[in-house]
């Protein structure tokens, strides 16, 4: 026998041997790899399902978010004008509020002015008019120490005061 050349009998045992492992393989082995070897291609499957609606729905949050900050910029913009404009009344109202006190002040002042004005020339006008008085009153006294001329100047004195009227 040679070493390269099998027997017919090992051939033939070794045919019913592989026969044999082939049947049991082929009734049970096989079924049961290729039962797992779907269930993983399943299993990949969904994963890949599941990879794309994550991306899918990821890629709607994305923009959603996009427009959210849109949204917000938007209403920060408005609300930023919706104070300068309410800031730039507030100041306008203060300054014309300002001026009409201004105004009013100086018209109370005019009137307080005008009225120590005029105590003051009453004050003056009293003043010099008892001044003139006490002068005058000085004067006729010495002047009219004398009868005769006191009578004198009385009768002066109707006589103006007729010719006026």
């Amino acid at each position: 026998m040679s070493l390269l050349t099998p027997d017919i009998g090992l051939l033939f045992w070794m045919l019913v041997c592989f026969g044999i492992v082939f049947f049991v393989l082929a009734k049970f082995g096989f079924p049961i790899i290729v039962k797992m070897v779907e269930e993983r291609k399943a299993f990949i499957d969904n994963s890949l399902n599941s990879a794309k609606e994550a991306n899918e729905r990821l890629a709607g949050i994305v923009k959603e978010s996009e427009d959210i900050i849109k949204r917000s910029r938007e209403e920060e913009v408005r609300i930023l004008k919706e104070a300068n404009e309410i800031k730039a009344k507030i100041i306008a109202d203060a300054k014309q509020q300002a001026q009409v006190e201004v105004a009013k002040m100086i018209a109370e002042s005019k009137l307080a002015i005008e009225k120590e004005k005029e105590k003051a020339m009453n004050e003056i006008n009293n003043a010099i008019a008892e001044t003139s008085i006490s002068i005058a009153e000085k004067i006729m006294r010495k002047q009219l120490d004398k009868g005769d001329e006191q009578k004198a100047f009385v009768d002066k004195l109707i006589s103006e005061a007729q010719s006026a009227a």
